[in-house]
């Protein structure tokens, strides 16, 4: 085994977890469910059956990730958050399978205690504020407050808020320096335009 499990840690088979994974204290791991390489899942962190975690993923304490939930690489899950995989949900109709999917995209942050109701996109490096209810998708490197959330601001892919944008649209990260441009509602790091997922 490449992975560390704490000793009260529940891992069910079949399922795959890479290498390098810590798993902490009152974890649950269903089967059918894939943990990629690098991540820490805190302590009482919850995985369903056909939740994908990409690689070097952070989630935080008292986290459930239910069925219909994806997280590429580099996603940060705040204590406390999330997420939801049904709409509508009622105690006496049986709705297993309108499980939503709901996809945050490589590198976003969500903050602790904040929830994603099902059926979005959180884009990629987007930082979802503490408590903030997501109810509708997030553009990429977009800063969302509220509830419901809304776009605040902008945020580099370092995780520095994106403060001033010069005549042309461009700003540079304060903390690593990469210029970012503002093109009709989206930001673009300047070296990878072509990989905003709203503009695609």
């Amino acid at each position: 085994m490449n992975y560390y499990t704490h000793p009260t840690a529940v891992i069910d088979t079949p399922c795959e977890i890479g290498s390098g994974t810590k798993i902490w204290h009152f974890c649950h791991i269903m089967s059918g469910a894939r943990v990629g390489e690098h991540c820490i899942l805190g302590q009482n962190v919850f995985v369903a059956p056909r939740v994908v975690i990409g690689n070097n993923v952070k989630i935080q304490n008292n986290v459930s990730l239910y069925e219909g939930v994806v997280l590429e690489d580099d996603v940060f899950c705040g204590p406390s958050m999330v997420f939801t995989n049904i709409r509508n949900p009622r105690s006496r109709v049986v709705r297993k399978g309108c499980f939503a999917r709901t996809l945050v995209r490589k590198g976003a942050t969500l903050g602790a205690n904040s929830t994603i109701i099902c059926g979005h996109t959180v884009g990629q490096y987007a930082f979802v504020g503490a408590g903030a209810v997501v109810t509708n998708d997030v553009p990429d490197f977009a800063l969302v407050l509220g509830v419901p959330s809304r776009v605040v601001g902008w945020i580099s892919a370092y995780g520095e808020r994106l403060m001033e944008f010069d005549a042309q649209g461009y700003a540079v990260c304060p903390g690593s320096g990469e210029l970012y441009q503002l093109i009709d509602g989206c930001v673009h790091p300047v070296d990878s335009r072509k990989s905003c997922h709203q503009c695609a």
